[in-house]
């Protein structure tokens, strides 16, 4: 496996090992994303990942400077996946000056994630674009578990004409139903025990429970919930009672920890 960090020797590589499967990540990997490495096995010759944390896409009260960061873990990782590329550059090579260019994804970005998230998918649609005109690859491929931002990167690929394709992976969990996340570790040993709640509602929601009932199931368990909400796959318009092709969406804050799941039905 290759590691660069600047945009040159990215290219560089690029042109020497053949068109390229993209799975861009913020690091601290787990087989969430190495499931994800897999899949873009499938969509071409060779595996570009990204390791990047975007600055971008955090208000000033999150956490980018407590994100967890495991590089020489996740050079191990995607080395024994048997990535040929990994791209790994420093806040100055993505952003050399100030980004005053921001891609403004559609109104949906101010719902659910976005709402309590305000300017989160300006970032994340940014840097995305940013590291598909840097990778330039046949696909890219993203996890469904944040079935927001899948939608949106869809939709700006669409739109923007983008010659790529967009492959979605499934939402890999632990065995108790636990959505792989890099976030899962700031959990303390009894909200371990606790965080699989919010697939069990969701699944119950997907069975019939009103998104009301399952925010009130959260509250009563000491979790601090956000949202939880049906909306139709294709575009995450609201969905009606009885709709085929449907996705329920949740997220929660359990402690200081603030976990999101989704679930297609």
């Amino acid at each position: 496996m290759r590691t660069v960090s600047d945009l040159a020797d990215l290219r560089r590589a690029v042109a020497e090992i053949g068109p390229v499967a993209f799975v861009p990540t913020m690091g601290n990997l787990h087989e969430g994303h190495l499931s994800l490495v897999r899949l873009a096995r499938r969509e071409a010759r060779a595996v570009a990942v990204s390791i990047f944390v975007n600055r971008l896409q955090f208000q000033p009260d999150e956490d980018f400077e407590r994100y967890p960061r495991s590089f020489e873990r996740d050079q191990r990782l995607l080395q024994a996946a048997g990535v040929e590329l990994l791209f790994a550059p420093d806040e100055h090579v993505l952003y050399p000056e100030p980004q005053t260019y921001l891609v403004r994804p559609p109104a949906m970005a101010n719902e659910l994630e976005g709402k309590f998230r305000p300017g989160f998918f300006d970032g994340v649609a940014t840097v995305v674009l940013k590291l598909f005109n840097c990778v330039q690859p046949r696909a890219a491929v993203f996890g469904k578990k944040d079935y927001q931002q899948l939608m949106i990167v869809r939709g700006m690929v669409r739109q923007l004409h983008i010659p790529l394709s967009i492959v979605a992976g499934e939402t890999v969990r632990e065995p108790d139903g636990l959505a792989m996340s890099s976030r899962n570790g700031y959990l303390s040993a009894a909200e371990r025990t606790e965080a699989p709640r919010l697939y069990r509602v969701l699944q119950k929601v997907c069975e019939g429970m009103a998104p009301a009932e399952g925010m009130h199931e959260l509250a009563s368990s000491g979790w601090q919930p956000d949202y939880l909400d049906v909306r139709r796959r294709s575009d995450l318009a609201p969905a009606h009672a009885g709709e085929a092709e449907r996705v329920v969406l949740g997220a929660a804050r359990l402690g200081a920890t603030r976990l999101i799941d989704s679930v297609e039905f």
